[in-house]
């Protein structure tokens, strides 16, 4: 396994992640199937394991695979969805992040995050008061870097320059959504990021599932998601998918050795998260991490998805309160006329 600059944290990390929301004993796996998946992965050279306390108890099973081997490995997990009923049992307060770091770190069984990334956005709290609780969790020596996930460009931007201007930690990483079939933030995000400085671990290289070859036009759709995610079931998007698949029979490639290639090709990615649920996905996608996509592959990628666009939307984007709360975007009744 070759290993990738995470940025300018000094920090490497192999080209393949280890995501592990598949891991929680809640979609089905058992755990101690899921512990032996990740130590394979670690003996086949994957260094970078990524969960986060909205996993259910995904943190648990990892602190369990990491008993003995915890060096081997960049850890990292994320902090800010809800965890709870309470309004405060969530976002990027310092309340919330204080408390939320330390359960992550007992059920990891660890004493230090490698990468502490705030999960989404929280407009709710003042950037500089979560870039301040999380400067003091570096300085305590718990987490090593930080790092935002599901960013827009602006604010990957503003959280820069509050960090700059405060004398803060700045985000070291990023981790959003990309693959064949979202495209979207090459058009700003991966700029920004390799501007910056920042490592970039992206999820999502499958489509969601949608690039795994198990899903065709006409075909039935067992994808254990696609009950909670209606892009899992776009025409649109299944369609695209279709395309791709001639040229990557022509290329001897599986759909998913094509998908995971196509994510780590990019300059400004450090890693692309793999979320394996068998050994047996981990095997075909392990067998694929020597594959190196020919410009002209690319280019026939490149016309049926143009670069930074996005077939349709996911449902995870994070979607600002612009855009959720109509009195944001409406003006007042009786105000809205010209004259």
């Amino acid at each position: 396994m070759k290993y990738r600059n995470l940025g300018r944290t000094g920090i490497k990390v192999s080209p393949y992640g280890l995501g592990t929301l598949m891991f929680a004993s809640q979609m089905g796996n058992d755990p101690d199937e899921s512990v032996r998946i990740i130590h394979k992965a670690i003996d086949a050279g994957i260094n970078l394991i990524d969960t986060a306390d909205r996993y259910a108890d995904s943190e648990d099973i990892v602190g369990r695979a990491l008993k003995g081997r915890r060096d081997e490995v960049v850890l990292a997990t994320k902090v800010g969805l809800p965890m709870g009923e309470g309004p405060n049992q969530k976002g990027a307060s310092r309340r919330w992040i204080t408390t939320a770091v330390e359960n992550s770190l007992r059920r990891l069984g660890t004493d230090h995050i490698d990468v502490y990334q705030l999960q989404r956005p929280d407009p709710d709290t003042d950037l500089e008061e979560t870039l301040s609780v999380l400067t003091d969790l570096v300085r305590a020596g718990k987490v090593r870097a930080i790092g935002s996930s599901t960013t827009p460009a602006s604010m990957i931007v503003q959280a820069q320059w509050v960090a700059e201007r405060a004398g803060l930690q700045r985000f070291r990483t990023e981790q959003p959504p990309y693959s064949i079939l979202n495209r979207g933030i090459e058009r700003e995000v991966l700029p920004l990021a390799q501007e910056h400085g920042m490592g970039v671990m992206v999820w999502g290289p499958f489509g969601q599932g949608l690039l795994t070859g198990r899903v065709r036009k006409g075909g039935d759709n067992d994808l254990k998601r696609v009950q909670f995610s209606r892009h899992l079931s776009d025409e649109r998007r299944i369609g695209v998918v279709e395309q791709l698949v001639p040229p990557a029979k022509e290329a001897g490639l599986p759909m998913t050795h094509l998908a995971m290639a196509f994510t780590i090709a990019h300059p400004g990615v450090s890693a692309a998260l793999l979320g394996p649920r068998t050994m047996e996905h981990l095997d075909d996608l392990l067998a694929g991490a020597d594959v190196e996509l020919s410009d002209d592959l690319l280019d026939r990628i490149d016309e049926i998805v143009p670069p930074g666009t996005d077939v349709t939307a996911l449902d995870q984007e994070y979607r600002p309160p612009a855009l959720l709360e109509t009195a944001l975007r409406r003006r007042p009744a009786g105000l809205r006329s010209a004259a």
